[in-house]
């Protein structure tokens, strides 16, 4: 039996993957995508990990994960189909047939951006599209943006981009707004941004790069950022009644990681909480991994007092 088992190779579970490994601690990384490391790889440009301004994401992924295979990390490349706690650990059933059993599991498999669905956006993404104001919104100095969505990401990251961009269209499609009230007055007093509500994409156009969104009812709107913040969808499908999921469906856990469950701890975006972002992934990982080391230890100690 393995010591630990961790759930996606994202920056969160190659980090926990490193401090498990220095913490000599025999574990495996299951991860569904060939050689994946997480949605850093879609960022064609990182200008916000410390120490590694203007980096590739796919090469910055690709430099956590060779870190971790220089340690001795294993992975499994496989689809997780199941996870089921069993005495003294865990039983996870791969797609591949295999099932890997541990006393301790970490659960890094990250979220997906909700996407808007509509034409250009895919051939767009990284070249004007993007779901991350944070991440990207420095590439847009002085020109013109549109952030889509209503709730408090949309109305934060409008704000955020109207001190960077020239002017800022926030596209919602209803009229009224469910994020705060505050931020949103704020966002009337600021004369660079402009709402355009009951309003909703219908094509992003371009040429090598975003020109513009054209909305439903045909009108077109000239901007060379389009920001999608309709919502994330965490990966916690498989982990209902496992851990405990807030109405969004991200677990509830500090950030030692911990759950619920005995032996199941989680980091990155699958974990509840303010900012979703490498650094904090990185620290995650780093936080599930010592808590899970510290468990295993106890547990070892109290099997062998067993024994005894």
């Amino acid at each position: 039996m393995l010591d630990a088992i961790i759930i996606g190779s994202g920056p969160a579970g190659l980090s926990a993957a490193i401090y498990a490994k220095r913490a000599g601690l025999e574990v495996i990384v299951i991860e569904k995508v060939y050689y994946g490391t997480g949605q850093v790889a879609e960022s064609s440009q990182v200008d916000n990990y410390l120490g590694f301004a203007g980096i590739n994401g796919y090469e910055l992924g690709a430099k956590f994960r060779e870190h971790a295979v220089s340690l001795g990390v294993e992975f499994q490349s496989a689809e997780v189909n199941g996870l089921e706690s069993v005495d003294g650990g865990w039983k996870v059933q791969c797609s591949n047939g295999e099932c890997l059993e541990a006393r301790a599991v970490i659960y890094a498999a990250g979220a997906k951006h909700r996407h808007l669905e509509v034409e250009g956006e895919d051939i767009f993404a990284g070249k004007g599209v993007s779901y991350c104001a944070t991440c990207d919104g420095a590439f847009f100095k002085g020109k013109d943006t549109i952030v889509v969505g209503g709730g408090n990401t949309a109305m934060d990251d409008t704000l955020y981009l109207s001190d960077i961009c020239s002017k800022v269209y926030l596209l919602h499609r209803r009229k009224e707004f469910r994020g705060s009230a505050r931020t949103l007055e704020r966002i009337r007093q600021k004369e660079n941004i402009e709402i355009v509500t009951e309003a909703k994409i219908s094509k992003i156009i371009g040429d090598s790069t975003v020109s513009g969104a054209v909305l439903e009812d045909g009108r077109t709107i000239k901007a060379e950022g389009i920001f999608v913040a309709v919502g994330m969808i965490p990966q916690t499908e498989k982990i209902k009644g496992i851990a405990e999921l807030d109405e969004s469906g991200y677990v509830i856990a500090d950030e030692t990681g911990k759950t619920k469950a005995e032996g199941f701890f989680v980091a990155g975006d699958v974990r509840k909480k303010a900012l979703r972002q490498i650094v904090t992934a990185v620290s995650d990982g780093a936080n599930a991994a010592v808590s899970a080391a510290e468990w295993l230890s106890h547990v070892k100690f109290h099997i062998k007092e067993i024994g005894e």
